[in-house]
Order: C-alpha cells, then sequence, then structure tokens
C-alpha cells in the first residue's frame, strides 16, 4: 500500500486519544512503535519513506497498524 505521509499524519490526528495504545495491546507490540510508525521514524521492516510532495511517499509493506487504526476510526461512526 502507497499513500503520502501527510496522509498518514491525518489519519492519526483523526485518532481518539489513547488510540496508540489501544492499537499496540492489540498487536502485542510496544507503544512507541505505534507511535514512531506515524511520526516517520519507524525503523521497522515494511514501512519505506521516500522523500516528495505532500510530505513524501510511504509504502507499507505491513499494513496491520494502518488496518488497527482504520477499525477504530470506523468504530467512531
Amino acid at each position: 500500500m502507497t499513500i503520502t505521509f501527510n496522509e498518514l499524519r491525518r489519519l492519526k490526528d483523526k485518532l481518539p486519544s489513547g488510540s496508540s495504545q489501544r492499537i499496540a495491546d492489540e498487536l502485542g507490540i510496544d507503544v512507541e512503535t505505534v507511535r514512531n510508525y506515524f511520526g516517520g521514524k519507524y525503523a521497522g521492516a515494511g514501512v519505506h519513506f521516500e522523500q516528495g510532495p505532500d510530505g513524501g511517499i510511504v509504502t507499507l509493506d505491513d499494513t496491520a497498524i494502518y488496518d488497527a487504526a482504520m477499525r477504530i476510526l470506523a468504530e467512531l461512526k
């Protein structure tokens, strides 16, 4: 999956308070990993950042964190 960095940040900004911890708990990962994922500092495999317009391009090979965030947003509707 490919999105812009700014789209990824907008997704994070729409999430309610406590969502990073909830995603971390659901996926069994550290909350800092989730925060870094949305902050462009994710060092894990499967996330690639490329400079460019609109904050650059982010390629997500593993969309587990993204998918969890989208589920949370769907619950808000």
